[in-house]
């Protein structure tokens, strides 16, 4: 499948433009990602995939201004990206909340920073406390929610700063099967309400289906873009469009490629970033 032409530093949301990154792991020079190139439209919902190690974590975390690249630009509105920004709101995959704050306190955390007053803090929690239905527990701490739980937190802290883009690192890949579903669904119903621009990184191919109007795969190591594959199912989705005809063999497709670069990566050194 072809992949289209370096894009513009302008008229996009996020424009990725010839990413490269490079390292050093024991005096052996390491290329985690090559030559990456991938626009995104404002309100996009992408996934990226790819066989571990491919650089995707790393990809993430160039656009969020956590780590840098070795050569290539990201760009945001046309402008040049050079390190951390409110505009941008990062979800790992550990849930990475304040254990001595209640669930209300770390929502507003960002909020506190930025020196708002506390009747709009409030009202701003309260929103997203009753969208990811935890607002029974906003006077709890960390320590007495599940592991979906306190992903909704974090997802709402994210989301209470009000970054144009929303970046998302495998946030739940430490959930169990069941409680996964739950928050596909109620990541579906974020979106569809805030129309963040979302960035999603997933093993999981049936996830990025679920979520993606686009989705990336990566090869294996070093990173490049294999593929960019527009997924054709309407909107508003909900778990039973998993067993529809259209969706299995997208799903089947993908898979397909993603075993590729896997038996590619197996058989390369251990090493590797993201």
């Amino acid at each position: 499948m072809a992949l289209a032409a370096a894009p513009r530093a302008s008229g996009k949301k996020l424009v990725v433009v010839n990413l490269t990154r490079e390292f050093t792991l024991k005096r052996e020079r390491i290329t985690a990602l090559d030559g990456i190139s991938l626009e995104v439209r404002e309100g996009e919902f992408v996934t990226i995939l790819g066989p571990s190690g491919c650089g995707k974590s790393t990809l993430l975390r160039i656009i969020a201004g956590l780590a840098e690249a070795s050569s290539g630009q990201v760009y945001k509105d046309g402008r040049l990206i050079q390190g951390p920004g409110p505009d941008r709101g990062m979800v790992f995959q550990s849930y990475t909340l304040f254990p001595w704050l209640t669930v209300r306190k770390n929502i507003e955390f960002g909020l506190t920073l930025k020196g708002m007053d506390a009747a709009r803090r409030r009202q701003i929690v309260d929103h997203y406390l009753d969208i990811i239905g935890l607002a029974a527990f906003a006077d709890a701490f960390p320590k007495n929610l599940s592991g979906g739980m306190k992903q909704r937190v974090a997802i709402a802290r994210a989301l209470a700063n009000d970054p144009d883009i929303l970046l998302m690192d495998e946030p739940f890949g430490a959930l169990d099967a069941q409680t996964r579903l739950v928050m596909q669904e109620l990541l579906l119903k974020v979106w569809e309400e805030t129309r963040k621009t979302i960035l999603f990184v997933t093993h999981d191919v049936e996830e990025a289906v679920f979520l993606g109007d686009t989705v990336y795969v990566m090869t294996a190591r070093p990173g490049r873009l294999k593929a960019r594959i527009p997924v054709p199912l309407a909107r508003p989705r909900s778990f039973e469009v998993k067993n529809s005809r259209p969706f299995l063999e997208l799903k089947s497709r993908i898979l397909e490629q993603i075993r590729e670069e896997s038996l590619k990566a197996a058989t390369m050194m251990p090493g590797g970033c993201g």
